[in-house]
């Protein structure tokens, strides 16, 4: 007993600030944390991350949700608290949320990044950087090791996120360099689970909700290209665990190295949900990388981290989450119906 209230003690003394808090992966991180007995600070525009993901925590004293965007100057709240730790989660992740408003994207890697990196300089608190595998762009090496460095495209249409991390990244490590402040640095690989959106575009959601709802599955491409998913709990152990860390010295890959092809994954999701749903084949988009699987030895061999969640388990838990939340959506949609043909009605 005396143990445990030491630990939480101890804990305690951690005040973190997550940017994208309100986000999928964030808002897990966020409860990790609080789990832990943290005090912990959200900040998020809302442009992507919704603030359902956080209604759990609204009578939590030791949570604060801030809506603001970390491009602009940081709200006086933020700048007034003493962070031990930064946790940088800001930026809108999937295809056609980033290129929605790719200058926006580009900035909130580049300014907004280096408006957390000052912020952590000046409370001296370590600071975590949410990097990703497009860094890698379409790999010529596989599967991918930090040591890689890429085959990005600095003109196509992904671009503004790929090299606007890859440029979070050099500053987060100039930072670093120049003594400024304490950096980490994860590479994130495909991640999914409970709180994605269902407009989220990447292939779990898509291909999940699609089969729930009996709509035709899109497949982009002839379905052979690779992904490696990665279950949100395993995710936010290796970011945990990687801020936790001396490992100051490079990125670190966080992923699960298990690969499949995208056609794999659809088959595995029509027969767990017994959809009749038709296949649908796309053209692929412009620079989608043909092959993605982390090399993980690094954060096996620095952070003794490895995926634990088994990908049908993971799916199920995706697809029970996403299936309550078509059925929340049944009702208001048949409202807004009955309201439309009301007005139509009085026309």
């Amino acid at each position: 007993m005396e143990q445990g209230s030491s630990l939480v003690k101890i804990a305690n003394k951690k005040t973190a600030l997550v940017t994208g808090g309100a986000g999928f992966i964030g808002s897990h991180l966020i409860d990790s944390l609080l789990a832990e007995g943290a005090t912990v600070v959200c900040l998020d525009s809302l442009l992507t991350g919704r603030e359902k993901n956080l209604r759990h925590l609204q009578r939590e004293a030791r949570f604060d949700l801030i809506q603001a965007d970390i491009i602009d100057a940081l709200p006086r709240t933020v700048a007034r608290t003493a962070f031990t730790h930064v946790y940088n989660l800001a930026c809108a992740a999937s295809p056609p949320h980033y290129q929605a408003d790719p200058e926006h994207t580009m900035l909130t890697n580049v300014v907004g990044t280096r408006n957390l990196l000052r912020l952590a300089e000046e409370k001296k608190a370590r600071f975590l950087l949410t990097s990703t595998s497009e860094v890698y762009g379409d790999p010529e090496v596989h599967p991918q090791p930090e040591s890689y460095r890429g085959w990005v495209s600095c003109t196509g249409p992904r671009a503004c996120y790929d090299e606007g991390k890859r440029a979070a990244e050099t500053l987060t490590f100039d930072y670093q360099r120049m003594r400024r402040a304490d950096v980490r640095v994860a590479r994130i690989f495909n991640t999914y689970g409970p709180r994605m959106r269902p407009d989220d575009g990447r292939v779990v959601s898509n291909v999940i909700c699609q089969a729930l709802a009996g709509d035709d599955i899109t497949v982009y491409g002839d379905g052979s290209q690779t992904r490696s998913f990665c279950y949100v709990s395993d995710l936010v152990a290796g970011l945990m665990r990687l801020m936790d860390s001396d490992v100051t010295d490079g990125p670190v890959n966080l992923g699960n190295p298990v690969e499949l092809t995208v056609s794999d994954l659809v088959e595995r999701v029509v027969r767990m949900t017994g959809s009749t749903s038709r296949i649908v084949n796309r053209p692929l988009p412009v620079d989608d990388p043909r092959r993605r699987k982390p090399n993980i030895e690094r954060a096996k061999a620095l952070l003794g981290w490895e995926p634990r969640v088994a990908l049908q388990q993971g799916l199920e838990a995706t697809a029970a989450w996403f299936a309550e939340e078509q059925a929340e959506a049944r009702p208001a949609e048949r409202e807004a119906r009955e309201e439309l043909m009301v007005e139509v009605a009085a026309e």
